[in-house]
């Protein structure tokens, strides 16, 4: 391990200056401060000697992740130490704990998950199939996830550090660039994109165009380029009225133009099937304001589209509202498409200073805005929050098959929403392409085991129906509904799969139970198991079928009383009267289904009390049909 040269050294003091002063800014007092300048020397003197594959100090890697960490992810102090030392316990003699000593319990957190995720990462699949590596990357991922411990930094440093690593590519061999590229874009572009980190996405993207369909990349970039010299001027004079009507109207903004990038280019001739000449929205012009006080941020975007569509031709198809109903990932913007009088339409995108930041930055940026209340007095929507605690559901079954884990989950990722209501019109959010009983689970673990069929716009479909933005959706539930295996088949969401696996391992318990616990009391009375005394009790007890039998015993649904008080029958009809059927206190009619969201208060649950299983939805619209008080029909 040689020492550095005297310009290595200057080049490190260079790089940790830009970062000194980024962390400045970003510091809350002298004391953060000078932890990062601890951290910094610490990490320096632990990587002393040690070169990248590039020839370049390593300890320029950590610093230029903390950089992003701070400049383009917006962090603050405890993610600039981790950042700096994050390769520290993997790559030298130092341990957590000696970490912990030094920086505190957090950082030394965040720092052992970075720790395992990249050993994780990194473990040799040498000899393996294609298919063993898919098999070894899902169970990778999976402990990945698994390290999160309610802390999103250790994915967002991570993010920072796998950005580093594409844009130093070049210097890796090609087994190596193969493996991050294929883990970039199946993996950390899509946790970009559901975390709102649109600059390093699109970044992410255009290193894996570049490396994967080099001729492609670069025929792109030169039509862009052409493009740009000949229809940039156009722009230019679309914008100067623009700028003259808000200036007018007493607005501080600036306006930009954005050009599209190459990644979204191909992506866009790949699905759509047409070429580079047929994409029309390759500029776009983004106002960002300052809002105004007084009134509210949705208000004024109005305002302003109001303003610039009096002068301009609008293309109200094109309209999109994420002001009102911001994206999962927490994107809020108002977009226009507008005509250019120098020919073809161009998207306006109307943004406050606030929505820019969390639109460049991802939801790392609601940690500055978290509480802050906005002229609307609406409190901000935490969506990190409930981006975790998607991950958690998706993480609540651990015995789920890893291939089968990481595709439901990226799956997840890259998942649109739609918005569907309840009746009395309240919003809840759906991932695109959701059913009926995804919904019903939603709301609540007990409407979704009792689902049986729904209202859809007020016509009744099955549970497997798949729901449409602006769908009206009312569900039916039976107390003698259960969670069906064949559910699983049709289910979209996390959530909806993992309670229904529960309860079908919770009922084969019960089956197993149950049959144990008959058969016990069955040899008290001396009565030898059969298909004769089973259906006879399945008859007695108004049941489908022995299984059904097994799992009410199991559950403690029937029970009976004391031997003692059991008639002097023939063993036959002594058993019948033995077993009675106890409905328990939570299955009462006048009990309402309890509610674990805010949606589910105003929920309209129909809740039929006669046993549905084998109904098809021809027979149980004409139920619908009966009046009330045949068909016992109770809305709650």
């Amino acid at each position: 391990m040689a020492d550095f040269t005297k310009e290595d050294n200057e080049l490190i003091q260079r790089e940790f200056e830009s970062l000194r002063l980024a962390a400045l800014k970003r510091c809350a007092n002298q004391e953060e401060y000078e932890g990062v300048i601890k951290a910094f020397e610490f990490a320096n003197k632990a990587h002393k000697g040690v070169r990248r594959r590039s020839g370049e100090p390593y300890i320029l890697h950590p610093i230029d992740v903390a950089k992003i960490v701070v400049q383009e992810i917006g962090l603050g102090y405890k993610s600039i130490v981790t950042a700096l030392l994050h390769d520290v316990v993997e790559d030298t003699e130092y341990t957590v704990d000696d970490i912990s000593r030094l920086f505190g319990p957090k950082i030394a957190s965040l720092v052992d998950g970075l720790t395992k995720m990249k050993s994780t990462m990194d473990s040799k699949n040498i000899g393996k199939t294609e298919e063993q590596e898919k098999s070894i990357q899902a169970e990778n991922f999976k402990r990945i996830l698994l390290t999160l411990n309610d802390d999103v930094r250790v994915i967002l440093i991570k993010l920072a550090d796998r950005l580093h690593n594409l844009r130093t590519i070049a210097s890796m061999p090609e087994r190596k660039q193969d493996k991050i590229l294929s883990e970039t874009m199946y993996i950390f572009i899509p946790l970009a994109h559901r975390l709102g980190l649109y600059s390093i996405k699109s970044e992410m993207e255009n290193i894996w165009l570049k490396y994967r369909q080099p001729e492609q990349y670069n025929e792109i970039c030169r039509k862009l380029a052409e493009v740009t010299e000949k229809k940039g001027a156009a722009i230019d004079s679309f914008i100067a009225p623009i700028s003259k009507l808000l200036e007018s109207a007493r607005f501080k903004f600036t306006i930009t133009k954005r050009i599209k990038t190459p990644y979204s280019i191909w992506n866009k001739m790949q699905t759509k099937g047409i070429p580079f000449e047929e994409i029309y929205d390759l500029f776009a012009v983004r106002i960002v304001f300052t809002p105004k006080k007084g009134s509210s941020e949705r208000k004024q975007c109005w305002e302003i589209y109001s303003l610039i569509s009096e002068d301009f031709l609008s293309n109200t198809d094109r309209i999109r509202d994420w002001v009102s109903t911001p994206k999962s990932n927490g994107y809020e913007a108002l977009h226009c498409t507008l005509m250019n009088p120098r020919g073809g339409w161009v998207e306006v995108q109307i943004r406050t200073v606030r929505m820019d930041v969390i639109a460049e930055k991802g939801l790392a940026a609601h940690w500055n805005y978290k509480g802050e209340k906005i002229a609307s007095n609406q409190t901000q929507e935490n969506e990190l929050d409930n981006w975790l605690n998607m991950v958690r559901e998706v993480l609540e079954n651990p015995d789920a098959n890893a291939l089968e884990f990481l595709d439901r989950f990226h799956t997840g990722l890259l998942s649109k929403e739609i918005y569907v209501f309840t009746p009395k019109g309240e919003s809840k959010r759906m991932q695109k392409g959701a059913t009926v009983l995804d919904f019903a689970y939603a709301i609540h673990s007990e409407i979704g085991n009792k689902a049986i069929a729904a209202k859809v716009n007020m016509k009744l479909v099955p549970l497997s129906y798949t729901l449409h933005n602006g769908d009206l959706v009312e569900i039916i539930s039976a107390d003698s509904q259960r969670p069906q295996r064949e559910w699983l088949d049709f289910v979209k969401t996390a959530k909806a799969r993992n309670l229904i696996m529960d309860s079908i391992k919770e009922n084969i318990d019960s089956i197993k139970l149950g049959q144990e616990k008959l058969e016990r009391e069955l040899t008290k009375l001396g009565v030898k198991s059969s298909k004769r005394v089973l259906t006879k009790l399945i008859a007695e007890f108004k049941l489908n079928n022995k299984d059904e039998l097994y799992s009410k015993i199991g559950a403690e649904i029937i029970d009976h009383p004391n031997l003692d008080n059991t008639p002097k029958k023939n063993k036959e009809n002594k058993l019948v009267n033995y077993w009675n059927l106890q409905q328990k206190a939570a299955q009462k009619e006048t009990e309402k289904t309890p509610a674990d969201s805010e949606a589910t208060a105003s929920v309209r649950v129909m809740k039929l009390t006669m046993p549905l299983e084998g109904w098809t939805v021809s027979q149980m619209t004409n139920l619908l049909r009966m009046p009330y008080s045949r068909q016992k029909l109770v809305s709650h």
